[in-house]
């Protein structure tokens, strides 16, 4: 593995589970950058496509590590356990990154003066190979985006650059999340310090190959109100960010339980129409404190 460059104190760590032609295509994105990383860490998840024989073939120089397939935040985790670096950059198997991602999010930093610990950028969507144009509820920003990231996850993992200390602060991703962990995630972040944005298409995002977590489950929002209660009742949040957290909770649980309702699934309508009524109880005694 050969830099051109001086090397930036930044872990790269890239999850994967069977993609190997993909993740060799991620790697190469990566040592291409314009300024290099002090570390590639692989955490495979489990693979027998011979993923291990072509990193090890070609980029004997990869931090490589195999662990049992308990899913991506486990992966991120272990990731993250293993770093030896300042900064964090996230980059999933089947995404790519311009060849100055890093250079442009290092001098944000800088002439930010070290003001934000996660840095974003924009990014270019594929699906099946084809362009496609992002809707305005997409739309990236920085600043204080915890209102929008209570929606839907508004950060992509693979474009985001993360202080390691941020981890040890808020915890790391949840293991117990299927999908949804980098929303669950950002909210918790989002909900005590700003982020940035630089506002440049720097990943490409491939998606609708068949192994896309988001095409796996029904019902995103499922795993949306899991994280929100998680982090209720964990008292993440201030007392003005609960009340704004129990509405778009209570929003997204009437969504969930009158699609159950029209499905005629007694057994979901139930589940979430309880949360539905035992959260509405929440919001109005704390509306009138």
């Amino acid at each position: 593995m050969t830099y051109n460059n001086t090397i930036e104190d930044i872990s790269v760590v890239i999850p994967t589970f069977n993609r190997r032609n993909l993740l060799k295509r991620a790697i190469n994105s990566v040592i291409n950058q314009t300024i290099a990383p002090k570390e590639i860490i692989i955490i495979d998840n489990g693979s027998t496509d011979q993923t291990y024989q072509m990193v090890s073939s070609l980029f004997p120089e990869i931090n490589y590590f195999t662990v049992k397939k308990r899913g991506v935040s486990a992966a991120r985790n272990k990731g993250i356990m293993e770093s030896n670096s300042k900064w964090i950059a996230f980059l999933d198997s089947d995404d790519v990154w311009k060849p100055n991602k890093l250079e442009k999010q290092i001098e944000f930093s800088e002439i930010k003066q070290n003001k934000y610990r996660l840095i974003h950028t924009d990014e270019i969507w594929y699906r099946n190979n084809k362009f496609l144009n992002q809707l305005n509820k997409h739309k990236k920003s920085g600043g204080d985006i915890f209102k929008n990231s209570l929606q839907l996850c508004c950060i992509s993992p693979s474009s985001a650059l993360v202080k390691k200390q941020v981890f040890h602060d808020y915890g790391l991703f949840d293991e117990n999340l299927e999908v949804c962990e980098d929303y669950d995630m950002w909210i918790r972040i989002t909900s005590k310090e700003e982020v940035g944005f630089l506002d440049s298409p720097l990943v490409f995002k491939y998606g609708g190959h068949s192994d896309q977590l988001s095409k796996k489950f029904w019902g995103m929002d499922r795993f949306r109100i899991e994280a929100l209660e998680k982090n209720l009742k964990n008292e993440c949040f201030t007392k003005t960010q609960k009340k704004i957290v129990l509405d778009v909770l209570i929003k997204k649980l009437t969504i969930v339980s009158n699609g159950a309702h029209k499905r005629e699934n007694k057994e979901i309508f139930k589940i979430y129409n309880d949360k539905l009524q035992d959260w509405s109880i929440k919001l109005k005694k704390l509306k009138n404190e």
